[in-house]
């Protein structure tokens, strides 16, 4: 017996066309999604249904670049709570979109995920940055982590709330729109990596 996403949404109608991400995005059919805190362990992120990947970072989005800058002002450890804001972003992406908002959010995060990046490498006392291929699973949490730190900083002391704002970054990465925070934060990526070849 195969379940819908909170009852709304069909998995079975969702593909992932990147063949290489497709092991590390979790998109099986569960009544809950939640894990309980069972993902300790070698590649267990990947076990875990992507929504509940974005939940979980909704609660920690992790600072911007070395600045330790708080970006959440309302956000916080609850599952209910960060849950809650992921169903109001599918429904928002699924009144946009006019479709499986689970397949919009998978092609955004096709589209913005990085290929590679730059490594500090210490040669001769000397440091130099090195360019390295990402692997699938960081691509993956890069990904998500970008998505939620440019939501907030658009929602944070804004009219705007979290759900509107990860609903329109997730709409712009899937339609390949430079607005889209991570696209650029990808693009960015692939730049610093192509001039340290």
């Amino acid at each position: 017996m195969s379940f819908k996403v909170f009852d709304l949404y069909d998995m079975a109608e969702v593909s992932i066309a990147d063949k290489s991400l497709a092991p590390y995005i979790n998109i099986q059919s569960k009544l809950l999604i939640k894990s309980h805190g069972r993902n300790v362990g070698k590649f267990t992120q990947a076990k875990m249904h992507i929504l509940e990947r974005f939940a979980n970072r909704l609660a920690v989005p992790g600072h911007v670049g070395k600045k330790h800058k708080i970006i959440t002002s309302h956000s916080s450890g609850k599952y209910t709570k960060n849950m809650t804001t992921m169903m109001d972003v599918l429904a928002i992406v699924a009144e946009k979109k006019k479709t499986n908002p689970m397949q919009v959010l998978i092609q955004a995060i096709q589209n913005a995920a990085p290929r590679d990046e730059i490594t500090t490498i210490e040669y001769g006392g000397a440091r130099y940055p090195q360019a390295v291929d990402v692997s699938p699973i960081r691509r993956v949490n890069l990904v998500v982590r970008w998505m939620v730190q440019g939501s907030f900083q658009k929602s944070f002391g804004k009219k705007k709330n979290m759900a509107e704002c990860l609903a329109q970054e997730i709409i712009n990465a899937a339609d390949m729109n430079m607005e889209s925070y991570a696209l650029n934060k990808k693009n960015e990526s692939e730049k610093q990596a192509d001039s340290a070849r």
